[in-house]
């Protein structure tokens, strides 16, 4: 009986591989042979840079099998020593991977989160909502801080803290904009119950920086945008110096890594909260992962990343910030490739590189 169970995902092959730019966010279009096409996002790169190694990469993916998720993924991280890991690669092979799983879910009918476990929840809470309001410091600060500097922030905390009310939520990203010294002035004025989480309190990198600001932040902490993958995230978690992780699904390697990266963080009893700043394809692909992982916190998701009716989502938002699972098979969004190009031709959607600068004018983190 065992030689008459078909196996649907046995033939299907990658026939094709295109990358398009969309302005500041690209777009990766998998065909397969068996008529069904995925889609993945690059974002916050460079983006004709990233479209071209897409297409590169192309040659590692294209008469493969796209249900070999785990093994594509491998192959590509893993095929030069010298271009492991780093923003570039990581990135782009983040849309690969949403491709990959959005072919597989629509090879087999279901969405998926199905195949990462199955649901953990009913519905994912989600911000910027009216019961849940991130704010940051408005822009790059000096390496300490005066008392003015110190009471806008606060009192741009508070008014936040009045928009959502007592039972809403408030996080402060601190975007790596924040020097030590001004986080641990800030930190002397706040309560433990003043924020949901403290986010990017330091420049990723330095284990003792982040030691210092847990000693100065009463706080939540959080970060993980930047700490792409297992191998970065790891030192992080078993340093204990912080409470929630924010993994990018768009930064980080995609579906597959970031359910690696919410297992190590469920063992150290941290939930996630993910950052994601994708347009509604990328922001989907990572709310599959939210649904399915049993340690989650909240979801970060903007509805500015994209022309509308580029990508076409399929889950809505209610009065207190929660979202509905996604719909359909695969990723469950549906992409309007020609809008997507028009975008691309836009000046005014272009990458441009940042210019952040002190009071002095040197050179600032953010």
């Amino acid at each position: 009986m065992s030689s008459q169970v078909e196996d649907r995902g046995a033939s299907i092959r990658v026939t094709r591989l295109t990358a398009i730019p969309a302005g500041n966010k690209g777009y990766v279009k998998l065909e397969t042979n068996e008529g069904i096409t995925g889609w993945g996002e690059i974002n916050n790169m460079v983006t004709p840079i990233a479209c071209a190694l897409a297409e590169s990469l192309a040659e590692i993916v294209v008469g493969e099998n796209p249900t070999r998720v785990e093994h594509l993924w491998q192959r590509l991280f893993r095929a030069h020593r010298n271009l492991r890991n780093g923003g570039l690669m990581v990135h782009t092979i983040s849309a690969i991977d949403m491709a990959l799983w959005d072919i597989t879910g629509k090879l087999y009918g279901v969405p998926v989160y199905r195949l990462l476990g199955g649901p953990c929840r009913d519905k994912i809470w989600m911000y910027p909502s009216p019961k849940a309001k991130k704010i940051s410091p408005g822009g790059a600060r000096y390496h300490a801080a005066n008392p003015t500097e110190i009471q806008e922030i606060l009192a741009r905390i508070q008014a936040a803290r009045d928009e959502v009310g007592a039972d809403g939520a408030v996080m402060f990203d601190a975007h790596s904009m924040l020097p030590p010294p001004f986080v641990r002035q800030l930190g002397s004025y706040l309560k433990s119950d003043d924020l949901l989480f403290f986010e990017e309190g330091w420049v990723p990198g330095n284990i003792d920086v982040m030691r210092r600001v847990r000693e100065a932040i009463p706080t939540p902490l959080a970060t993980g945008e930047r700490d792409r993958t297992i191998w970065e995230v790891r030192e992080i978690l078993e340093a204990q110096v912080i409470d929630v992780l924010q993994p990018d699904c768009g930064h980080g390697g995609g579906i597959t890594q970031m359910k690696k990266v919410a297992a190590l963080a469920e063992a150290n009893h941290v939930p996630i909260a993910p950052h994601c700043t994708m347009s509604y394809l990328g922001l989907t692909a990572s709310l599959h992962v939210a649904a399915s992982v049993p340690f989650f916190l909240i979801h970060e998701g903007y509805t500015q990343q994209m022309e509308e009716g580029v990508a076409r989502k399929s889950w809505t938002m209610d009065e207190e910030g929660f979202v509905n699972l996604p719909e359909g098979p695969g990723l469950g969004v549906e992409m309007d490739e020609a809008l997507a190009r028009q975008v691309g031709e836009r000046e005014d959607k272009q990458f441009h590189w940042p210019d952040a600068r002190l009071v002095d004018g040197s050179v600032a983190d953010y």
